[in-house]
């Protein structure tokens, strides 16, 4: 019987358990066995196993976060962390990994695989940058979350007439700002892929109390204004060596005070937007991602990825699903700017 590692990596976001249910469901059809890696890359590297059948993951589909749990460990670092996997594996008798996680954890994996492990790539990040499938799972919960506190935030900003400005997860790619506040009706959306005119954004502002309403502002944590922040600190990185970003809806607050006069008011949703069960799309494609990813593995079609394309579910190197970030295009961001003001 073959026996199949899954694990959970990087920032958590709803759809993980469905992967993993989706996983669990078709491998006891298939009769093969799943093997569940407890925290991620780290675990692996320490042998934490933990056997998974049907009954462990009933009643996992409506959760969010991962019952394995995860970290932000990148044995590539580690010295000789990837043979330590390797070696692991191969004492816990695992046949083939499927790992489960965005783009660092992919390519964590495709170093794997050209180390030559058996491995195969779920795609997850909340931000949606993988520019091999068309939709990441876990990116519409956190945009309907946003948006849900864009809807609430409007009636505080009439009441008040204030400026409130929602940030909003994206370290290099808005889409979660850009589909929240297109769809929260948003006054301006700013994004990390184009730099923001700050006198601009408070032109857009005074316009909007000019007609007698209080404007809302939705900003990806990565974006910036052109020239940057004075005093920009990016020494703070993770294992992956990422910028800790935020804070950006707090700097705008200040500038938007002192420029136009108005108050202001900023809310950072942080990992709100990563908790709560995840929304009916997102648990349909992850589950959809599981079932396809252990077929995958059954067949041997190792260093692969699953992506959706359309309504398909398809098969592309893991290569080619780290190899361009998927970010908004102008000619899109350009159709949000209609609203702005």
């Amino acid at each position: 019987m073959p026996v199949i590692g899954v694990l959970t990596a990087g920032g958590d976001c709803p759809g993980l358990n469905a992967v993993i249910r989706g996983v669990v469901a078709r491998a006891d059809e298939r009769d093969s066995e799943v093997l569940g890696i407890r925290n991620g890359w780290e675990g692996l590297m320490n042998g934490l196993t933990v056997s998974l059948d049907r009954d462990s993951v009933r009643g996992i589909l409506t959760r969010g976060g991962t019952i394995l749990g995860s970290s932000r460990t990148n044995p590539v670092k580690v010295d000789g962390g990837i043979e330590k996997i390797a070696a692991n594996m191969e004492r816990e008798g695992v046949d083939g990994l499927i790992a489960i996680g965005g783009e660092d954890t992919l390519g964590v994996a495709k170093s794997l695989h050209d180390a030559g492990v058996n491995v195969i790539g779920v795609p997850k990040t909340i931000d949606n940058d993988l520019g091999a499938t068309d939709y990441t799972f876990g990116f519409d919960t956190a945009v309907n979350i946003a948006m849900e506190a864009i809807d609430r935030l409007h009636t505080t900003a009439e009441s008040h007439h204030r400026v409130l400005i929602v940030e909003v997860m994206g370290r290099h790619a808005g889409w979660i700002a850009f589909h929240s506040g297109l769809a929260g009706g948003a006054n301006v959306i700013l994004i990390p892929e184009q730099d923001f005119d700050l006198d601009r954004v408070c032109g857009y502002i005074q316009k909007r109390f000019e007609d007698q309403y209080s404007p809302i502002i939705v900003v990806a944590e990565g974006a910036k204004p052109i020239g940057g922040f004075p005093d920009e600190d990016d020494s703070a990185t993770d294992a992956f060596g990422h910028a800790r970003l935020g804070g950006v809806a707090h700097w705008l607050e200040g500038q938007i005070e002192e420029k136009t006069g108005e108050e202001a008011r900023a809310t950072v949703l942080g990992h709100v937007q990563r908790g709560g069960t995840p929304t009916a799309f997102d648990r349909v494609l992850a589950t959809r991602f599981g079932l396809h990813a252990i077929e995958a593995a059954n067949e041997g079609n190792w260093g692969k990825m699953t992506a959706l394309r359309s309504t398909e579910i398809d098969l592309v190197d893991l290569a080619d699903a780290v190899a361009v970030l998927k970010t908004v295009p102008p000619e899109l961001y350009e159709e949000a700017e209609v609203f702005f003001g």
